[in-house]
């Protein structure tokens, strides 16, 4: 009787594993996590606003960073725009057609057009496959009107004799955490430090403001042509302070370059000096306090 039993259940159990819905929830790979509190959001654009048949829009995001498509890191992803629709799946790869835009380069910003009329607009943070996180990282959706033609731009300042950005003498940029030589977690905060400017969005183009760029093991990029976007040149192009990095374990070094609207470092070069730091390795033990042993010298006396 037992063995019939065992029988029948080693025969269901076969069964459930032959079936398609496990098969397919088996095929389908874990969603990447999304750290709480993490938003994506349109910097410049704001629900009921009047743009442009061609309009730049300018991507925002907190508590993530951005990272082109293909490269896995932990709490990062890269933007997609969607333009008169709305995600059908949150768990499968977001689609790539005129509605569904991707930037998997990293970019923070991009030149649509669009018809004249109504749209509506919405940002989804992917992962390195193009998925959504657990849980998604979305703007709410905005609805704009085109209008037949845009308002003249403002007329901007003329750039330097170099071609690049002016920045004042004092500038400085600093990385405010970790400190040089420190021990941390294979992911860990960095605090961005700048003083004697402003920080704002990658494509504003503001006078004594840009945004920062972290340079993880490598030297700093030539000053007079676009920062490099990949592995080792982290973008912070919505303008944020501090970022959540996850490295190898080893030592690496980090550094930051400040860059104007285009991504371009400033006239002169707004950086900061490398530091260490010794990522998922365990600190040396703290050196003895051990008191040192006293000599004792005995002399022999004569009576």
């Amino acid at each position: 009787m037992r063995l019939a039993i065992w029988a029948l259940l080693a025969w269901l159990g076969v069964a459930a594993l032959a079936s398609p819905s496990f098969a397919q929830n088996a095929d389908k790979p874990a969603l990447t996590p999304s750290p709480p509190g993490a938003k994506a959001y349109f910097v410049d654009l704001k629900d009921g606003a009047t743009i442009g048949p061609k309009t730049t829009v300018h991507f925002g995001l907190e508590g993530m960073g951005v990272a082109p498509a293909g490269v896995v890191k932990a709490n990062t992803g890269h933007f997609h725009l969607l333009i008169d629709t709305t995600l059908a799946a949150l768990d499968a790869p977001i689609p790539n057609d005129e509605n569904d835009l991707h930037y998997g380069a990293g970019q923070t910003q991009a030149t649509v057009t669009l018809t004249p009329g109504k749209h509506t607009l919405q940002l989804v943070l992917g992962d390195a496959n193009h998925v959504p996180h657990s849980p998604p990282v979305m703007s709410p959706v905005i609805h704009v009107t085109v209008a037949e033609q845009a308002p003249a731009p403002a007329a901007a300042a003329a750039p330097p004799a170099s071609g690049r950005h002016a920045s004042p003498a004092n500038a400085k940029v600093y990385i405010e955490a970790p400190a040089n030589g420190a021990y941390v977690p294979t992911t860990f905060t960095v605090r961005f430090g700048l003083t004697g400017m402003g920080v704002a969005p990658a494509g504003f183009d503001k006078p004594n403001s840009g945004h920062h760029h972290l340079i993880v093991d490598s030297e700093l990029p030539p000053f007079d042509k676009p920062i490099p976007n990949d592995e080792n040149h982290l973008h912070y192009g919505a303008g944020q302070t501090e970022a959540s990095v996850t490295l190898a374990k080893g030592k690496h070094t980090l550094q930051l370059l400040l860059g104007d609207a285009n991504h371009v470092p400033h006239d002169p070069p707004v950086y900061s000096q490398p530091i260490t730091v010794y990522v998922g390795m365990t600190p040396p033990p703290p050196p003895s306090h051990r008191p040192a042993r006293r000599r004792y010298h005995y002399r022999s006396y004569r009576g």
